[in-house]
C-alpha cells in the first residue's frame, strides 16, 4: 500500500512533534494534524514558530521547515479523516476520575469518540493506528466499533506507541531506539503492518523496527515505563536510608550504576517523577493486574507509586521541620514548575504538590520557570481543589527571573534541574534572602560545597 496521506487526531505533546518530524523525513506524504481545540491548532500555525503551543528544542526548526509543504494544522478533522490512508489516533486518555476503576483505569472516552467520527467518515478503507498509550486489548474495541457502525469499509487496527521522554522528544524521534509496530497475523494485517514500516523506513534503519502483535505492543508501552518508574523509586527508596545512615545517595548510584548488569540510567534521587504517563500508565497496568486476579502483580507495580508519592510528602515535611518547624507566611522560592528540564509540560509535577503542602502550612510560594506562564501555574494547583482559586492566587506567585523569586525569600526549593539553575551567581541570590538561607536541592543538580560556603544551609536528597 503506497501511503500518501496521513492524518493524526490528537495536537498533543505525542502528535504534534511526532507528524512533524514525519512530514520532515516523508516530504512525499501529506501530514495533517487535527484538533478540536481551535486555539492549540490556531498556535501551532502561528507566524512565529517559537510561539507552537509545545516547547521541545529543535522542534520549533522543523515545524518551520515542513508547515505549509506538507504538515498541516486544521479543525477540520472529518475532511482529514476522510482523505487519510493512515489515521493516528493520539488523543488523551487520563486516568478514570469515577465509576470502575476510578484513579486507576484508563479514561478511553476520548479514543472512542474518535473510532466512532472515524466509523462515520470513512469511505475507503483505512489503517488506523493507535498511538496514545492504551491498555492492552484496546484495538479490540477500536475494531469492533469501526466494523460495526462503519460504511462497510476494511480498517486494520495497528498499535504504534510511543516511547519519547519530553524535553528529548525530537531527537527520540530523528534517532529512536526502537520503532514499535502491532498488528494481527493475517495477510491484510501484515500488509497495514508494511505500510507504516515503510514510513519510518524513510529515515530509520529497518532492525531498529520491531513488530509484534498488537496485544504485545499495547503491553510493552506500559511496561516499559513501569520498569522506568521502577527504577526512580528505588533509588528514591534508598535516598531516605542514605539520609538515615549518613551514606551519600549520588556515590551510591554512582557505584551500583557501573555494574553492567544494572547500568546507569534512571538512578538519579529526587523529590520524584513527575509527567503525564509513568503515574497514570502504572495505574492502568495495576488495575489490569487486578481486573485479571493478579493482586500480587498489583500490589508490586502499585508500590512503585506510593513511593513516589512518600518522596514528595517527605520532601515537604523535611521543608517545614528544617525552617523550624513552621513555614507560616514565609516566602519559599521554587525554581522550576514543569517535570522535567526542557518542556513546558507540568502534568504530575512534584512541583505542584509539594507547593500545595506548603501553602496548607500557610507558606507564600514565587515561581520561576524558564517555560511555565503564571496562569498555568495557578491552573495547576487549583486543578487540585484544595482550596479556592482566590486562595491560591494570594498564596503564589510567579516571577519573571530567579533572582526576583528568590529575594527576601527563606528558602529556595529547586524542582526542575534546568541547566541554567547552575549557572546562576549564587552569591547575588543568598545576599538577597532572609538569613539563615536554606537551599532544598530536590534535583541533586547544585554544588553542596560551593553554596555551603558561600553561607546556604544545603539541604539535598539522600545527602546529609
Amino acid at each position: 500500500m503506497n501511503i500518501k496521506k496521513i492524518c493524526c487526531i490528537g495536537a498533543g505533546y505525542v502528535g504534534g512533534p511526532t507528524m512533524t518530524v514525519i512530514a520532515q523525513k516523508c516530504p512525499h506524504i501529506e501530514v495533517t494534524v487535527v484538533d478540536l481545540n481551535a486555539e492549540r491548532i490556531l498556535a501551532w500555525n502561528d507566524e512565529n514558530v517559537e510561539n507552537i503551543p509545545i516547547y521541545e528544542p529543535g522542534l520549533s526548526s522543523i515545524v518551520a521547515e515542513a508547515r505549509g509543504r506538507n504538515l498541516f494544522f486544521s479543525t477540520d478533522v472529518e475532511k482529514a479523516i476522510d482523505e487519510a490512508d493512515i489515521i493516528f489516533i493520539s488523543v488523551n486518555t487520563p486516568t478514570k476520575t469515577y465509576g470502575k476503576g476510578k484513579n486507576m483505569a484508563a479514561d478511553l472516552k476520548y479514543i472512542e469518540l474518535c473510532a466512532r467520527q472515524i466509523a462515520k467518515v470513512a469511505k475507503s478503507d483505512k489503517i488506523v493506528v493507535e498511538k496514545s498509550t492504551l491498555p492492552v486489548r484496546t484495538a479490540e474495541a477500536i475494531k469492533s466499533i469501526l466494523d460495526h457502525t462503519g460504511n462497510g469499509v476494511q480498517f486494520q487496527i495497528l498499535s504504534n506507541p510511543e516511547f519519547l521522554a519530553e524535553g528529548t522528544a525530537v531527537e527520540d524521534l530523528l534517532h529512536p531506539d526502537r520503532i514499535l509496530i502491532g498488528g494481527d497475523r493475517t495477510p491484510e494485517g501484515q500488509e497495514a503492518i508494511a505500510a507504516l514500516v515503510a514510513v519510518y523506513a524513510n529515515w530509520v534503519d529497518r532492525d531498529k523496527i520491531l513488530t509484534t502483535n498488537v496485544w504485545s505492543s499495547e503491553l510493552s508501552k506500559l511496561t516499559a515505563n513501569a520498569f522506568l518508574a521502577q527504577r526512580i523509586s528505588s533509588i528514591n527508596a534508598m535516598s531516605e536510608l542514605c539520609e538515615k545512615t549518613g551514606a551519600d545517595v549520588n556515590e551510591v548510584a554512582r557505584a551500583i550504576g557501573m555494574d553492567s548488569r544494572i547500568g546507569n540510567k534512571f538512578l538519579k534521587a529526587s523529590v520524584g517523577f513527575g509527567g503525564s504517563c509513568f503515574q497514570k500508565d502504572i495505574l492502568n497496568l495495576v488495575y489490569i493486574a487486578k481486573s485479571y486476579g493478579l493482586h500480587e502483580v498489583a500490589d508490586y507495580w502499585e508500590q512503585v507509586i506510593i513511593m513516589n508519592d512518600h518522596q514528595k510528602r517527605r520532601f515537604s515535611n523535611k521543608i517545614v521541620q528544617t525552617l523550624y518547624n513552621t513555614v507560616a507566611d514565609k516566602k519559599i522560592a521554587f525554581l522550576g514548575w514543569a517535570f522535567k528540564k526542557d518542556t513546558n509540560d507540568t502534568r504530575e509535577s512534584a512541583a505542584i504538590y509539594v507547593a500545595d503542602a506548603l501553602i496548607n502550612e500557610q507558606a507564600k510560594i514565587a515561581v520561576f520557570d524558564p517555560k511555565v506562564s503564571e496562569s498555568k501555574v495557578l491552573s495547576d494547583l487549583n486543578y487540585l481543589q484544595s482550596r479556592s482559586s482566590d486562595e491560591n492566587k494570594d498564596a503564589i506567585s510567579s516571577l519573571d527571573s530567579a533572582y526576583s523569586a528568590c529575594k527576601n525569600a527563606h528558602a529556595v526549593a529547586v524542582l526542575t534541574e534546568w541547566d541554567e539553575f547552575k549557572e546562576y551567581d549564587w552569591t547575588k541570590i543568598y545576599e538577597s534572602m532572609q538569613k539563615p538561607a536554606f537551599i532544598f536541592d530536590g534535583r541533586n543538580i547544585l554544588d553542596k560545597q560551593i553554596l555551603e560556603k558561600i553561607g546556604f544551609v544545603y539541604c539535598g536528597i539522600g545527602v546529609l
